[in-house]
């Protein structure tokens, strides 16, 4: 039985149901598009298909990271309960979210003396972030204190692994992740890159194929390299409205891996701002990132 909350935020692309099924809180972080702010504290909804569909049609969304008295309301409700508080941040390396963690954390400490909270950089993102999470759940439901919890996701985040592919380059451009230059003369020969997320969680350009189908074989060459630590360790699949691309990718994984458990979900529309329509990800734990 669990001792302590579990918190983190909607950049971990789980799907909604996911935080009130494993008695997790959910801060949801924000986006504009179109002159509209959905989600964050009281925002509007937007279908996640109507998101991409904008997206391929030009629209241009902006983000905007959890603030300190959006997390702190939260914390607080969680420590008024007598609740113990872990949560598990948005990678620093990517957004200002973890900083805005520990400024809550310090405030409701000072307010809740007598709760412990503590706060994981997760160095994470997407479902990443969201395999982290699970990792610290299935911990968590053994009865393992906060302070184990804390020490186990620690320990593992590291090697949570984030290989992924892109279908326009220019989203990685808006970002600063690639040049101009490099969008256009990629875009013109149908280079597509391939990423993952460092050690100080940032993106980086691990490599680059001529075309799709190359590209999805090269995220699986990739994760050969990194070796899997054990057979039954689950892969975590995110998107950005490419179901036939997952498809793709699983039957590659199965053939070289064999039988494993999938957890597949869309790229939220926060990562899916900065990433664009047909990233395509796959994340799992290794011997290193």
């Amino acid at each position: 039985m669990r001792k302590f909350a579990i918190m983190t935020d909607t950049a971990s692309d789980l799907p909604d149901p996911y935080y009130p099924e494993h008695d997790v809180t959910a801060v949801r972080l924000g986006f504009t598009m179109d002159g509209v702010s959905y989600e964050g504290e009281d925002g509007n909804h937007l279908d996640v298909k109507e998101f991409y569909k904008r997206l391929r049609d030009g629209s241009m969304p902006t983000t905007f990271q959890a603030t300190p008295d959006q997390i702190e309301k939260s914390m607080a409700a969680l420590a008024e309960e007598g609740k113990d508080i872990l949560a598990i941040a948005f990678s620093s390396g990517l957004s200002g979210t973890c900083e805005s963690y520990m400024t809550a954390a310090k405030r409701v400490k000072e307010r809740f003396p007598d709760r412990k909270i503590a706060v994981v950089d997760s160095l994470c993102a997407s479902l990443g972030q969201g395999l982290l999470v699970d990792y610290v759940v299935k911990k968590a439901g053994t009865g393992a204190s906060l302070e184990e919890t804390q020490a186990y996701a620690e320990s593992i985040k590291l090697h949570i692994c984030h290989i992924f592919t892109v279908e326009d380059l220019f989203h990685l451009k808006r970002g600063g992740r690639v040049s101009t230059g490099t969008a256009i003369v990629g875009t013109l020969l149908n280079i597509k890159p391939v990423l993952h997320v460092d050690d100080a969680g940032h993106l980086i350009p691990i490599g680059k194929s001529m075309g799709r189908k190359k590209s999805i074989s090269a995220l699986v060459d990739k994760m050969a390299e990194l070796n899997i630590v054990k057979d039954d360790d689950p892969f975590f699949i995110s998107h950005g409205d490419c179901p036939e691309d997952v498809d793709y990718l699983i039957s590659l994984v199965k053939k070289r891996f064999g039988e494993r458990e999938f957890f597949v979900n869309e790229i939220g529309s926060v990562i899916g701002t900065h990433s664009g329509a047909g990233t395509l990800a796959i994340f799992f734990m290794g011997k290193h990132r």
